[in-house]
């Protein structure tokens, strides 16, 4: 069955208001007709079965979704070059990441403008829908790495380190908590002094094998060994 993300101010009671692109997608590109199904969610949890009526939509009842993984977990990822990070939102979502937050580092290549940022909020909804997640991903404002360890107060704090004798990260995710900050980073990867830093900050170096991963590949492997560990 289809699904939209919507804004909680479309609902009214039991009626959801569509935007002019929802009723395009839903009657132009999806060909829906009065009284077929599909499913609005709010990106915060909530899902609800509807009915298109005309160009609205009538909700028939909550839905109760159990897709999430029993763990919070923020992708600090360095932005890579090119349109790599599409990619990276893209399967992260898929695979249950909660927050991503762009970091610029000492090798990154890339300062993105506003209109990135709108993009990559998108596809993260838009992989959300596909994945049958109950929240979308936040997505934050790109910030220095340096701004980034000194507003991270979570205690399993993991930073992906692809040389070095560090702990495999299956290794130290024995005990599954409520939250994890993974870091990752760019193409050649952190400087040694910013590693350095990261270590003050609290943050663990682990690494994820002994092969040396493309900076896009690295986040989907951490993010599937963190829910292979804690999805029962």
């Amino acid at each position: 069955m289809q699904r939209i993300t919507i804004h909680p101010s479309q609902l009214q009671e039991q009626q959801l208001l569509l935007t002019p692109q929802q009723q395009h997608y839903l009657l132009r590109v999806l060909r829906l007709r009065d009284g077929d199904k599909f499913i609005a969610m709010d990106g915060m949890g909530k899902w609800w079965l509807t009915q298109l009526i005309g160009e609205t939509g009538e909700i028939i009842e909550l839905l109760q979704v159990k897709t999430e993984l029993p763990v919070s977990i923020t992708l600090m990822m360095a932005l890579p070059k090119g349109n790599g990070f599409d990619d990276v939102v893209r399967c992260c979502t898929e695979l249950g990441v909660t927050c991503i937050l762009p970091v610029l580092s000492d090798r990154t290549l890339i300062n993105p403008s506003s209109q990135k940022l709108e993009r990559w909020r998108r596809i993260a909804s838009e992989a959300a829908e596909q994945s049958e997640r109950a929240f979308v991903p936040t997505i934050l404002e790109p910030v220095a790495f340096s701004t980034a360890l000194s507003e991270c107060k979570v205690n399993h704090r993991y930073i992906c380190e692809a040389r070095g004798d560090y702990p495999h990260l299956k290794k130290v995710l024995n005990n599954c908590s409520d939250e994890i900050i993974i870091a990752i980073g760019p193409e050649g990867g952190w400087t040694d002094q910013e590693l350095e830093i990261a270590i003050k900050s609290g943050f663990q170096p682990v690494s994820l094998g002994r092969r040396i991963l493309r900076a896009v590949t690295a986040p989907i492997v951490a993010l599937s060994l963190i829910a292979a560990t804690c999805e029962v």
